[in-house]
């Protein structure tokens, strides 16, 4: 590859992108044996099929948990995903649908509850973009998709989680960096982050009696499917270089973040926000 260049170029056309058509495949693998640190403990994952979902899927596997693994239409994914999981030893069950029908849902959670007899942690990490170069060009249609997937979807999904969530339960929400530093071309996207980290910290208080705790992760430039279904293909192949290490992370990269909040190690840790962003921006 030519100097600044981080990945092959490449482009896909639909959103949210699908792993397979990957070159190279993101580094999904956990790191480390595990330690039991979700010993028997069930998780819904939604956008579990790829990217930054199916590494913490797999790592949740590896740590004990059985997974349930929330996704649009990326049937092929999220097979894989499954297979990744029961390797490790653990069972999954995949369940397809849209996160902005408050009906599916509740149908989702319903499900895993139906085949597992409990729910103890929920990630909510789906998620869309469309950049535009204008804010004039941001139509209605795509405003209300961008938040109807990215904030709306966690509300539904939390809702009908609440009411199997006990005592010791954790929930984990995927934000951005670019809530934070913000992204020109990506005003809707972004805006919905921000609201992510709010909805972090305001149900971080509101569940803290209840013994849940709530956090989130704000990751910067990771090599998932959502980036080649996003932008063109120059653009992908500098994807990451602008950062201080110079690249793009991996899934498996920010997976651990998932892990630790997910886990007892983090019992004294609620509606705070890790950065896994190679330096991308000043966290606050």
């Amino acid at each position: 590859m030519s100097s600044g260049q981080t990945m092959p170029p490449q482009t896909q056309d639909r959103q949210p992108g699908l792993e397979t058509e990957m070159n190279p495949r993101p580094d999904y693998e956990p790191r480390f044996p595990g330690s039991g640190r979700l010993q028997d403990q069930v998780a819904l994952i939604t956008g579990g099929d790829s990217g930054i979902g199916r590494a913490v899927a797999v790592l949740f596997a590896r740590e004990g948990a059985d997974v349930a693994i929330v996704y649009l239409d990326e049937h092929k994914d999220a097979e894989d995903t499954k297979a990744l999981i029961e390797a490790e030893g653990r069972a999954c069950l995949t369940i397809a649908g849209d996160v902005t029908s408050p009906d599916f849902c509740g149908s989702a959670v319903k499900q895993v509850v139906d085949r597992f007899g409990k729910l103890d942690v929920l990630v909510n990490n789906a998620a869309e973009q469309f950049p535009q170069k204008e804010i004039e060009a941001i139509t209605p249609e795509q405003l209300d998709r961008t938040f109807r997937t990215n904030i709306f979807g966690y509300f539904y999904m939390t809702q009908a989680a609440m009411k199997h969530l006990g005592e010791g339960a954790a929930i984990v929400n995927t934000t951005s960096v670019t809530a934070y530093r913000g992204s020109p071309e990506l005003l809707d996207y972004s805006s919905t982050k921000g609201a992510i980290v709010a909805f972090t910290r305001s149900l971080a208080k509101k569940l803290a009696e209840k013994g849940i705790r709530v956090n989130g992760v704000a990751p910067g430039p990771i090599w998932t499917p959502l980036i080649p279904a996003t932008f063109d293909a120059e653009k992908v192949s500098k994807f990451g270089a602008d950062t201080p290490m110079k690249r793009p992370g991996q899934p498996n990269e920010v997976a651990s973040c998932f892990l630790f909040l997910a886990s007892r190690d983090a019992s004294y840790i609620t509606g705070s926000v890790l950065h896994p962003n190679g330096g991308d921006a000043t966290e606050s």
